[in-house]
Order: C-alpha cells, then structure tokens, then sequence
C-alpha cells in the first residue's frame, strides 16, 4: 500500500469549504491544549456542515437514499497544538471523487498556521447491510460542482 502524503495533494482543489470553530474547554487535556482525538471532531463536523451546504443532512440520505458515510481510511499529520479559546478554521476539500468513495483533503489552522492536516476517504454503504453503494446521482453533481 502506498504512503499518503498529506504535505502535497494530488490536485489543487478549486473549492474548499471553511468551518470555524472555537476551542472551549471541554476539547483540551489538562494543560490546555486540544486533545489529539478532539481533532477527529472537527473534522467530522466540517465535513458534516459541508454536507449541509451542499443542500443535503446525514439523516436525509439515510432516509431517501438508505445509505450512510462512512470512514474507511485517515491520515492525520499533527503540525502544531491548538489550545483554549483559540479560534481555528476547519477546511473541506475534495481530492478524488469515486463511485463509492470520497477522499477529503482537510486541515486546521488557525490564522495563517497549519495546526492540523488530514487526508480522510469516506465509503458510501447500505445503511442496513454495510455494504458498498454507489453515490447517488443528485449528491454525486453537487460533490463535482465543489470540485
């Protein structure tokens, strides 16, 4: 299996969506700084409101389509620590588009600074048998538009 890398994307994505986000308390370990796992959130939440830009809910594919987004494989590269009340921007862009998967190169910064980068792939499946389904076509013309 080849190394991701996440210094260099494969493209240069035209869009990226941008979520900010604030860091309380309740995401930082003992000495003030995010938790690594807090990052996975963020993540998650980013590519969540994403969705929702786009026009579409995780519960509204499940309900129209039956089919879920699922984490099938991440990368993360920890560069700097974010720490309390920092303000920090989540970013969304898509590297590859599949039939069934979804790669995402995501980061963190805050400011200027790269805090956190990521490269996160994402599986459609069946919400009831797990297995692979391919992007619906409506989702699948918005995803391309954010391309």
């Amino acid at each position: 299996m080849a190394k991701l890398s996440l210094k260099d994307a494969q493209q240069t994505p035209l869009f990226t969506f941008d979520f900010p986000q604030r860091v309380y308390f309740e995401d930082t370990d003992a000495g003030g700084v995010v938790y690594h796992a807090q990052y996975i959130k963020f993540f998650e939440r980013a590519r969540t409101e994403w969705l929702r830009y786009l026009g579409f809910t995780n519960s509204d594919l499940e309900r129209k389509y039956k089919m879920l987004f699922v984490v099938s494989e991440i990368a993360v590269e920890f560069v700097k620590p974010a720490k309390l009340d920092d303000a920090i921007n989540i970013s969304v862009a898509i590297e590859n588009l599949g039939r069934v998967r979804v790669t995402f190169h995501q980061e963190i910064r805050r400011g200027e600074d790269i805090l956190v980068r990521a490269r996160i792939t994402v599986a459609t499946v069946a919400s009831e048998s797990f297995k692979p389904v391919e992007i619906p076509t409506d989702v699948r013309k918005k995803m391309e538009a954010s391309c």
